[in-house]
């Protein structure tokens, strides 16, 4: 963290009448770290870093006179009185967290993404999500031999997805209290229940859900506190305004390519058979222009075929999500050339939502 960071969270705490003290986690813990690190060597690799297990490390951190803690991700806005949730008495239990099963609202859901709930290893109802947690800090203390053993299992069983999620649940699941979801919200759960007010929560914008459209309630709440804070200054501004020149030229020069690649060519389209209604509509597509049903397996052959004999007099504009391009680079054919994502033509009208992470990125 650099010094100006750290100057900047002294000034917002100092605002309320609170403060802040740094830790060196680094530091104070580095043979513990190098000790997860060695039983987990598969997290210096991961999108997360080795600072996933500082949480791990927490009550080592503190002095003997703290006995309660409340641990917040980065990604978490709370839009509520956090006493609420530091007046829970958690009694003899380790910790207090929300169950992911209380925002998904799906056993199926959940096996489809978690193996550990899948396989049985941890019930659904028990699993929690460790983005807000409240640690009885005494009994976590206690339990440092338990947590290697935890690190150890998950450095064994590389098919489970997360690194310190999976330790604390492995560790202490049935040991957890189950707080209400309002303590750890998850927008794209609140989305999908059509909520359309941001209520006194504690929101979790997991997994990239922040957007740059501030007619979402939750994208305006994480704006609406980000432009109360030292961050949001002119540095950002202009980072932002770098970054839609950057859009604005970037979609010119694809228009240029675009018009290159269509010279001379008739188009010809990839898609799913129930979207080949809105597919003619949107595209306005010719009685000549080809259309590929992607039915089966067999249709990717079908469309490799179909290719190679029209190869330099059509383009194919793959409608297709997260359609598996490098097949078609496998197979000799160039993107911009002989084939296009036809997904980048699409917008909200048509129900693709904007890819706003290049401007969340700059703020």
């Amino acid at each position: 963290m650099t010094a100006d960071n750290r100057d900047k969270f002294i000034y917002v705490a100092g605002q309320y009448n609170q403060r802040v003290k740094f830790y060196n986690v680094e530091k104070i813990c580095a043979d513990k770290i190098a000790e997860m690190v060695s039983l987990v060597p598969q997290v210096q690799n991961s999108r997360v870093s080795v600072g996933a297990f500082y949480r791990l490390l927490m009550p080592q951190l503190f002095s003997a006179d703290i006995d309660k803690v409340i641990y917040l991700d980065s990604d978490i806005v709370v839009n509520m009185d956090i006493n609420e949730l530091w007046r829970v008495d958690l009694g003899e239990k380790v910790l207090g967290g929300v169950p992911e099963l209380s925002n998904y609202k799906s056993v199926e859901k959940m096996n489809a993404w978690n193996p550990i709930v899948r396989e049985g290893i941890i019930k659904a109802e028990d699993y929690f999500n460790t983005g807000v947690l409240l640690i009885n800090v005494n009994v976590f203390r206690a339990e440092e031999e338990l947590l290697v053993r935890g690190a150890k299992w998950r450095g064994e069983n590389l098919q489970y997805k997360y690194f310190d999620q999976d330790i604390l649940n492995y560790c202490f699941s049935t040991r957890t209290l189950k707080l209400p979801t309002k303590f750890n919200r998850f927008i794209r759960a609140a989305r999908d229940d059509n909520e359309f007010v941001a209520e006194k929560k504690i929101y979790h914008y997991a997994n990239g859900e922040l957007q740059s459209d501030i007619n979402d309630p939750f994208n305006r709440l994480w704006l609406e506190y980000f432009a109360r804070t030292p961050w949001f200054d002119a540095e950002t501004v202009g980072r932002l305004y770098t970054n839609v020149q950057q859009m604005h030229v970037g979609l010119k020069n694809y228009m240029i390519q675009i018009s290159m690649a269509m010279s001379g060519k008739i188009r010809a389209f990839f898609t799913l058979p129930e979207n080949i209604d809105a597919l003619k509509e949107v595209f306005s597509v010719r009685n000549n222009e080809q259309i590929i049903r992607a039915e089966s397996e067999e249709s990717l052959n079908t469309l490799l075929k179909a290719m190679k004999k029209s190869r330099g007099k059509k383009i194919f504009f793959i409608m297709i999500p997260n359609f598996p391009f490098q097949v078609l680079i496998d197979a000799g054919f160039k993107p911009g050339e002989d084939f296009l994502n036809g997904m980048d033509f699409l917008s909200e009208a048509q129900g693709v939502p904007l890819n706003s992470y290049p401007l969340i990125q700059a703020m």
